[in-house]
């Protein structure tokens, strides 16, 4: 499959290992140095006959389209069965594994959870959609843009990073759009409208560093009732979404000012900066300064 900062198919990884393995693009452990990666399935899945082994990417989110064969995705715990015009979202730390029928054709789109940040900064309603893991079905319009998508990659275009921006940003639209037509309909109104409460929360609160219990109590529900939901619409505990917003609002410093490290911690709340290291580095795999460093190296690339 494709990847960014967690490799998808490693091409030296053993088919059935005994234990689930967590890859980086090309033995990378930073992020992805383009935009995005797009490949064919088959262009490493051939390698391993067909069977790709149960791994992960801690940095990493994946679409995959498969447009001719077939086969069988393992999702964390579920097993589902493929099929010409199944597309399939492989969320950021998600366990997942592939067996292909011989000759299957199709493509795999990776983008980094700095480029997916980025483009979902104020969308959380798409982030929530492609927060689980999921297997729905493809229209014609994916599958034209999943093609053009892999045309603007192989090809060194003027413009070529906006326009792959545009085009990942569609496609994780049109996803999330996919995942919603193709929602339970049991799912639990009453979750996701606490989801949606507790997000506005956050989205007012994650620089007053407020806790899990803050957000329950200021919501009316128990802490453990408040992460049991997040769980299971929005794939992460409440604390783990609370350490991922005020991250990401780190990045967006990092990135676009030229405040120091101590600064950005300052700005965000933290009385000690050692602390927002830590909280950064748990959450985004780096730290502040390497993360910055890998952000310039991008920019000279031309990415």
């Amino acid at each position: 499959m494709a990847e960014c900062a967690q490799y998808l198919y490693d091409s030296n990884m053993p088919a059935r290992p005994e234990t689930v393995r967590s890859y980086s693009l090309y033995g990378e452990a930073g992020h992805l140095p383009d935009v995005m990666h797009c490949e064919t399935i088959a262009e490493r899945s051939v390698l391993h006959d067909w069977e790709l082994a149960p791994h992960r990417h801690d940095r990493l989110h994946q679409l995959l389209l498969m447009r001719s064969g077939g086969g069988m995705a393992r999702l964390d715990h579920d097993e589902l069965a493929l099929a010409p015009a199944s597309l399939v979202n492989v969320p950021i730390g998600t366990v997942h594994a592939f067996a292909f029928e011989p000759g299957t054709q199709g493509w795999v789109i990776t983008l980094a959870d700095v480029v997916l940040d980025e483009l979902l900064a104020r969308d959380p309603e798409v982030r929530r959609a492609l927060a689980r893991p999921w297997v729905g079905q493809a229209d014609a319009a994916v599958d034209e843009l999943m093609s053009r998508l892999a045309q603007e990659y192989a090809l060194p275009s003027p413009a070529r990073a906006l326009v792959l921006r545009g085009l990942g940003a569609t496609l994780l639209g049109w996803a999330a759009r996919l995942a919603a037509r193709d929602a339970p309909a049991a799912e639990n109104l009453a979750e996701s409208r606490l989801l949606r409460r507790f997000e506005s929360l956050l989205e007012t609160h994650f620089g007053d560093h407020w806790r899990v219990a803050d957000y329950a109590r200021e919501l009316a529900v128990t802490p453990t009732h408040l992460s049991r939901v997040t769980r299971s619409v929005a794939g992460g505990s409440a604390s783990r979404l609370i350490d991922a917003r005020v991250v990401r609002e780190a990045r967006r410093h990092l990135a676009f000012t030229n405040l120091s490290i101590t600064s950005v911690a300052y700005t965000l709340g933290f009385a000690d900066p050692a602390l927002f290291s830590r909280v950064f580095a748990r959450v985004a795999g780096c730290s502040p300064r390497q993360f910055r460093r890998q952000l310039e190296a991008r920019t000279a690339a031309g990415a």
